[in-house]
């Protein structure tokens, strides 16, 4: 997989067009590094306004998003059993457009305020994922030889393991709470960011840029931190992007097990309560598939982003 070459002496812009000829006055060199990634992020935006699937994902998300910030500053007393109001297991209607559960829950009002923590916990656990794989993956590439080997064969390893089942398992040691199923989650995706990182940081660190840094006397963290991250990164951003899936997906399947935080709301712990609660025996349909169709839509939306980022990043893809 390449990237731009953004260590040449003329960038070559995503889309083909020329650059603006802004970017190439003169300056100090803060200025002129600056000026040019304005000029690479218009591009990259341009680009991914052409995408009218990343551009359906981005909006999707844009919806969830602000449902998560009007969810941090509503009410959650609805959320709690004593306070349910409500018919028991009552059909979607005017009053209660996503139905109720078996206490008299609204369901609309589990999914507004499970979305917040849903969303943190696969935005937690991608953050964590980018730092261990990308850390990985730069170092056994550019250090090479048995560093590579050590590092590659643990790699291997993680991904030969499934992944529900070692979540699971670090789940059950070290408890329940938001922080250990974020940091289970995280340690248990990051395998595959390192094999990608690892294979760029190999292309990278044989180009003639850092051939010449390296005979100029260049320290390994200033070749590391100024030519083989800035090209990784791209790479490791759109990773992310279908990492967060993943994460989402993961807290969802951990908390429907009887894994997840049971004081927190999240689109699992919802799934959950209703598999607990005999909904598909009752015929409480809508209590599967509303809080289902949430983590579908999240997951479809950063899966669409996720293409759409590795179709303009790679040129391979771009040419077809």
């Amino acid at each position: 997989m390449q990237t731009p070459p953004l260590h040449t002496d003329v960038e070559t812009p995503l889309t083909g067009d020329p650059l603006p000829p802004a970017s190439l006055e003169p300056g100090s060199p803060r200025k002129i590094a600056w000026t040019r990634r304005r000029a690479a992020a218009l591009r990259f935006w341009h680009a991914f306004r052409k995408d009218k699937l990343g551009m359906l994902g981005l909006t999707i998300l844009v919806l969830f998003v602000a449902v998560a910030i009007f969810a941090l500053f509503a009410d959650e007393t609805g959320t709690e059993r004593i306070n349910a109001e409500g018919p028991i297991g009552a059909p979607p209607s005017l009053d209660y457009p996503m139905g109720t559960d078996e206490s008299g829950r609204s369901v609309l009002t589990l999914v507004i305020h499970g979305t917040p923590v849903s969303l943190l916990v696969g935005l937690s656990a991608t953050v964590i994922t980018m730092v261990i794989g990308t850390l990985v993956g730069i170092v056994a590439g550019y250090r090479g030889r048995a560093t590579d080997v050590v590092l590659m064969r643990v790699t291997d390893w993680g991904l030969a393991i499934p992944w529900l089942v070692l979540a699971v398992v670090l789940a059950s040691i070290f408890g329940t709470s938001l922080f250990v199923i974020v940091l289970v989650i995280g340690v248990t995706t990051w395998p595959s960011t390192a094999r990608l990182v690892r294979a760029q940081a190999l292309s990278v660190r044989e180009r003639n840029y850092v051939e010449r840094a390296r005979a100029l006397g260049a320290s390994n963290w200033h070749i590391i931190s100024r030519h083989i991250l800035p090209n990784v990164m791209p790479i490791v951003m759109a990773n992310a992007v279908l990492i967060v899936a993943i994460a989402i997906l993961s807290e969802s399947a951990l908390s429907f097990l009887g894994l997840g935080d049971p004081t927190r709301v999240t689109w699992g712990q919802i799934l959950e309560q209703a598999s607990s609660g005999q909904a598909a025996t009752a015929g409480w349909w809508w209590w599967l598939a509303f809080p289902g169709a949430c983590i579908s839509a999240v997951v479809l939306a950063f899966t669409l982003i996720g293409f759409a980022l590795d179709e303009i990043i790679n040129p391979k893809l771009r040419k077809r």
